[in-house]
């Protein structure tokens, strides 16, 4: 049996629902092209810059031995996902216009190297090239369109798939140490504070 609230929210739901005109649902067809709402940049740049801290962390966090670790052959290692994540950044910013550094090869970057050093000074330099990409945009820019994309694809779209895509990495990530049996940095940082044992 539903209790009384969840029945109210069951019947809020239903009743906005079936009010929200049917253009305003097909968001996908709405033949808005306006810039955001919100400042989508600053969330967006909130987001990577907090996603490369974490991986730069993790990078340092991480016994040198285990840089090669993959969980099964024909998966990347963890130094291989890192430089993903750092070699993503100048090929979905790309997409869009914006130039990689000359020379630029996303699966030769993933295996340049497993020195510690090195990874994060890739993770970085691929930060810096995000942000001033991405701090060098206007509103309007995000509404740009991207035809190769889709035919209502946009630059904004391009910088969602960049913030969608450094998350789902750092889940990997996180994982990858937890199979390791190493708690991420951030993770110590936080139980420390709140004095509590389980991590």
């Amino acid at each position: 049996m539903k209790t009384p609230i969840l029945s109210l929210v069951c019947l809020a739901s239903l009743l906005s629902a079936s009010t929200v005109p049917m253009h305003a649902r097909a968001a996908g067809n709405s033949p808005d092209r306006t810039a955001p709402s919100y400042d989508m940049k600053a969330q967006a740049l909130l987001d990577l810059q907090a996603v490369n801290k974490k991986c730069v962390d993790l990078a340092e966090a991480l016994p040198s031995d285990k840089l090669t670790w993959r969980p099964s052959p024909g998966t990347r290692s963890f130094a291989e996902v890192l430089l993903h994540v750092a070699g993503e950044r100048y090929g979905i910013l790309s997409m869009m216009g914006a130039e990689p550094p000359a020379g630029f090869k996303a699966r030769e970057l993933e295996k340049s190297t497993t020195e510690k050093d090195r990874i994060v000074h890739d993770l970085n330099q691929s930060w810096d090239f995000a942000n001033k990409t991405i701090s060098s945009m206007s509103n309007v820019d995000f509404a740009k369109p991207v035809p190769k994309l889709g035919p209502q694809a946009n630059q904004g779209d391009v910088v969602y798939i960049l913030v969608a895509d450094a998350h789902e990495h750092l889940g990997q990530l996180i994982a990858y140490a937890r199979q390791n049996g190493i708690v991420p940095p951030w993770t110590v940082q936080k139980e420390k504070k709140k004095g509590n044992g389980s991590l």
